[in-house]
């Protein structure tokens, strides 16, 4: 129970860095697959190779026709599948948790540096005016948290080896099985001495689940997709709009730095201090 409340307390806390198509993407990862393999899709297979027969009663013959027909079960291939799928997402959701805790860092140091202050006079008020500015500006939605640099590179990286690995077992699959299960399967293989018809269980049933599989997998492909060109187009729009906010940062800059004049300070300082005030420089 540890454990899953770890994983539940990395999620909570990774919702801000978590855009809308990962969430459902999530929410398909542990709905459509891992609860429904564990009670479902499991059970089907339960008794695979026990109800596998076939119309010889050569000794090992019906083994090595079960191995032929299935060289690795497919449960066995979801669960790999899902454990290869849900690896970057888990690299992403460390990366954040390290970034979360860099960020807190950062701030308690901050906070025991205190209050820059400008010869005297804090200009902490000029500063809380900026950023009121360019939070009318341009700003985010509170509940989500711009994802740039090494973050960025992480998440786009995740995206990218998850839809890899989604088609690279779709593929899989298709090579081995197919997307439906046979009702006959013809084993003509050592040490059978001669052709075998074998009949597996429940082939329809199988064949449902199966598709319903194929059908989530390409579901989660093309979530994937989307969410790839949504954070792609959204780091464009972003970094032109960074390109603005320097420009309009600076601006407020250089009214600073007018505002900074020898009067201006005159203003600043207590009567009793008031003397010759020398123009000072400002380093941002």
């Amino acid at each position: 129970m540890s454990k899953w409340s770890a994983l539940g307390q990395l999620l909570e806390e990774s919702q801000p860095y978590s855009r809308a198509g990962g969430k459902i993407w999530l929410q398909i990862l542990f709905v459509f697959r891992i609860l429904l393999l564990e009670t479902a899709i499991e059970s089907a297979w339960n008794d695979d190779q026990l109800n596998f027969h076939c119309n010889t009663q050569q000794p090992g013959c019906e083994n090595v026709c079960y191995d032929q027909a299935f060289p690795i079960s497919h449960v066995h291939l979801w669960v790999l599948q899902i454990i290869f799928v849900s690896v970057p997402t888990l690299l992403y959701l460390a990366h954040v948790f390290y970034a979360i805790r860099q960020k807190k860092k950062s701030k308690k140091q901050e906070k025991e540096l205190g209050v820059a202050r400008f010869d005297g006079a804090s200009v902490e008020m000029h500063w809380q005016k900026i950023e009121v500015k360019k939070s009318k500006y341009g700003s985010e939605a509170h509940s989500k948290v711009k994802i740039r640099g090494r973050l960025l590179l992480t998440y786009l990286l995740s995206i990218f080896f998850k839809s890899v690995f989604e088609v690279t077992f779709v593929l899989i699959q298709w090579y081995i099985y197919g997307f439906t299960l046979k009702a006959v399967y013809i084993c003509e293989h050592s040490p059978c001495l001669h052709q075998v018809d074998c009949f597996p269980s429940r082939p329809t049933e199988k064949s449902i689940f199966i598709v319903f599989m194929l059908v989530v997998s390409l579901v989660s492909l093309v979530l994937n997709i989307i969410e790839l060109v949504q954070v792609l187009c959204n780091t464009v729009k972003n970094c032109v709009r960074d390109e603005d906010e320097f420009y309009y940062g600076t601006a407020d800059l250089q009214s600073l730095s007018q505002e900074s004049s020898p009067s201006v300070l005159t203003a600043m300082v207590p009567k009793d201090q008031a003397g010759p005030v020398k123009q000072a420089s400002v380093y941002v």
